[in-house]
């Protein structure tokens, strides 16, 4: 099992001792993004069994769409501070959106607060099984003889695993078109098809077509090779100096007061610690993540200044 721990307050202290110190004064909402089933609404119900028990109240899940998540997070800024509500996020929201959009309609530095990054996910990339290569350096040998297939699908334009396949093409050495989809599943059901020949997306999403044996998982992008695809190497493994992962986390906003935000941190994080919780994230392939406020703010910034250049270089407007 992979798992990534930053911090270990509270001990193996039992989730149901901590509801009467950690109680709210009302239900609890977190807000996604996303539609159902996606992995950061996964992530979200998951943790939201948790919270219900050890916050002492009810906790609901509100699924809100549109703008590519941005709709959510500029409905959310500046809530009353009487209102429990918090985001879940990933970078395409809390990072992407803001610096490509002339106006994203929300500043994630000043209008949000980070309570704990849960999990982190790497990101693969896949080809069709009509693409006669079975490793990288093979396809990019590959599309620098066919340019005209240098077509690299991503589930959606300013996520990502757009920014990743562009750096993936500049190392390679190869020039791409990006096409962006609507979600990865019209991308998945078009590399399977051979609308696309190449596709990039969280590892999670691939790996069950891959074991299906409906597309090939070529190279992932994490430091070490996936605990679930023991057989897909690296990047870096298939000569490519690349790493690279997403995250997601919960935000409270800044008008929450801090007591408050203290509060529903150390219950997420509590809630990361919890083995059955553990269970459910790698039954689900996603890496679990327990980290403090203050860890998780550093990630961040950390995360900023690796992917700022990458994505202002890119010339990338929506």
């Amino acid at each position: 099992m992979k798992r990534r721990t930053l911090a270990l307050g509270f001990g193996a202290l039992p989730l149901a001792r901590l509801a009467a110190a950690q109680a709210l004064d009302g239900p609890l909402r977190i807000v996604v993004p996303y539609p159902p089933g996606g992995a950061t609404d996964k992530v979200a119900r998951i943790v939201g069994d948790k919270l219900q028990s050890s916050l002492g109240v009810p906790v609901v899940v509100d699924n809100r769409t549109g703008a590519g998540g941005r709709l959510a997070a500029q409905q959310l800024k500046g809530s009353p501070a009487n209102q429990n509500a918090i985001l879940i996020a990933n970078p395409a929201v809390m990072f992407v959106a803001p610096l490509v959009f002339r106006d994203a309609g929300y500043d994630p530095e000043k209008d949000f607060v980070p309570l704990s990054v849960v999990n982190d996910y790497e990101f693969g990339l896949a080809v069709a099984s009509a693409v006669p290569v079975r490793e990288l350096n093979h396809l990019i040998a590959w599309l620098r003889a066919n340019p005209e297939k240098a077509n690299f699908g991503v589930p959606a334009t300013g996520s990502l695993p757009h920014f990743f396949a562009l750096m993936t093409g500049e190392k390679a050495g190869v020039k791409a078109q990006v096409v962006g989809y609507r979600g990865s599943a019209p991308l998945v059901s078009d590399l399977i098809g051979g609308q696309v020949p190449v596709a990039f997306d969280t590892l999670e999403t691939q790996l069950p077509h891959h074991d299906a044996g409906k597309l090939r998982v070529l190279a992932s992008s994490g430091a070490k090779r996936s605990p679930w695809s023991p057989g897909v190497p690296t990047f870096k493994e298939s000569g490519l100096d690349l790493v690279a992962t997403g995250w997601n986390a919960f935000f409270a906003p800044a008008t929450m007061p801090a007591d408050r935000i203290e509060k529903i941190s150390q219950a997420i994080q509590a809630a990361m610690r919890d083995p059955d919780t553990q269970r459910k994230f790698t039954d689900g392939k996603l890496t679990p993540v327990v980290s403090t406020r203050v860890q998780s703010e550093a990630l961040l910034k950390a995360y900023r200044a690796q992917w700022t250049p990458i994505v202002r270089q890119s010339g990338y407007q929506p």
